[in-house]
């Protein structure tokens, strides 16, 4: 089966065809300004693409109603319709996407697979905020958890690596920092806690996400600044991370600013704003580490992926650096640099307690996979 692969975000669009043995045969990248897809340029792209014999979509939001992938049809598209107060930066997006592919693929058979789905299964204590009952009930205020089919598909691959065989009931700390970060706690497969919570917002700090702030902060800046509430979310969104510690976006500038890669740091107020901010973001994600160490009772595995986490050896190292109480020790040569033609490797010293790799973000692998069994079990039913 050959799967078209749908992966809306913000503001761009990844189209992938797979192949049976999850080859990649086909590649377009469009934009999606505004969160709005061009039809025709969707279209031409498609063309090239060659045929497809059905579709995956990445949903970045399924709430409470889809805890697992599925066909899309009227019923489904309507309930994706009324989560997009709860993603407004991708949902529009997606559902654009898939409005576009229908239109120009009409009949493709569609799976939506949900980045939400994966953490479905953390348990209430994980999942739960101290709020009231009736507000929980009325709005379904719970965390969420984002970027599940990245950490289901290198929890997976992890375990592969280490054991050799699919599955291997490893305890896994998968950490997807991109853009977006967040990380994830794995066991036998499944998700058990996560970083993100009721929103992408929460958690580490990101490239212009604030990630975890005192409510108590956000409440004060309203009612004693008379900031607006819109003033508010586009600042923490857009306006924060490494963007509002250090005046970039970019984990290469910060790193090189700082002086972390073994080069002069930037002289005068850049390269200290540079260091506090690799320094701010570091210590954040330690602390998330070892909280999803204490959450799975101790750590095996600890995965490394997304941009920054495939491309900076640095914050890597400084990560680990602080880790040696679960038993994480980064070998240096090894972390330095992918070897030769692999997307995927080891980072860990031989021998040493808990192993680590840094392994390639395929959310399209995940999603084809997804498809797969989606339609494996439609077509088994009466």
């Amino acid at each position: 089966m050959r799967v078209l692969v749908v992966n809306a975000g913000s503001s761009s669009l990844k189209l992938r065809v797979l192949d049976d043995r999850d080859q990649v045969t086909g590649t377009a990248d469009l934009p999606a300004p505004e969160g709005t897809v061009d039809a025709g340029q969707l279209r031409s792209a498609l063309g090239s693409l060659g045929e497809a014999d059905a579709a995956g979509h990445r949903i970045v939001h399924g709430g409470t109603f889809f805890t697992e992938p599925v066909l899309i049809d009227d019923r489904v598209l309507a309930r994706l319709r009324s989560l997009t107060d709860l993603a407004p930066l991708h949902q529009p997006t997606s559902l654009s996407a898939l409005a576009a592919v229908q239109a120009a693929r009409p009949g493709l058979p569609a799976v939506a697979c949900f980045d939400t789905a994966f953490h479905a299964s953390i348990p209430d204590p994980a999942a739960t905020y101290a709020l009231p009952r009736e507000w929980r009930q009325r709005w379904a205020l719970r965390r969420y958890g984002f970027h599940g089919l990245s950490h289901s598909y290198c929890s997976r691959r992890a375990a592969e690596l280490a054991a050799g065989r699919p599955g291997g009931g490893s305890r896994i700390v998968t950490c997807h920092l991109g853009a977006g970060a967040s990380l994830a706690a794995v066991r036998d497969g499944v998700g058990v806690d996560t970083t993100m919570g009721f929103t992408p917002l929460e958690g580490l700090v990101m490239a212009t996400r604030s990630g975890s702030v005192d409510p108590g902060l956000v409440l004060w800046l309203e009612e004693h600044a008379g900031m607006p509430s819109a003033e508010l979310a586009a600042t923490l969104e857009n306006r924060s991370g490494l963007l509002g510690l250090a005046g970039t976006a970019d984990m290469r500038e910060v790193v090189t600013r700082a002086g972390a890669d073994g080069r002069e740091a930037r002289p005068g107020a850049d390269g200290r704003e540079a260091r506090l901010a690799l320094d701010v973001y570091v210590h954040r994600l330690r602390a998330g580490i070892a909280a999803m160490a204490a959450a799975l009772g101790g750590l095996d595995i600890l995965v490394f992926t997304g941009g920054v986490g495939e491309n900076a050896p640095e914050v890597r190292a400084e990560a680990a650096a602080g880790l040696g109480f679960l038993g994480v020790e980064v070998d240096p040569g090894r972390n330095r640099a992918a070897p030769a033609g692999a997307a995927d490797w080891e980072i860990g010293r031989p021998g040493a307690p808990a192993r680590a790799f840094v392994i390639a973000a395929r959310e399209d692998i995940e999603i084809s996979r997804q498809v797969r069994t989606v339609l494996a079990g439609a077509a088994q039913r009466p």
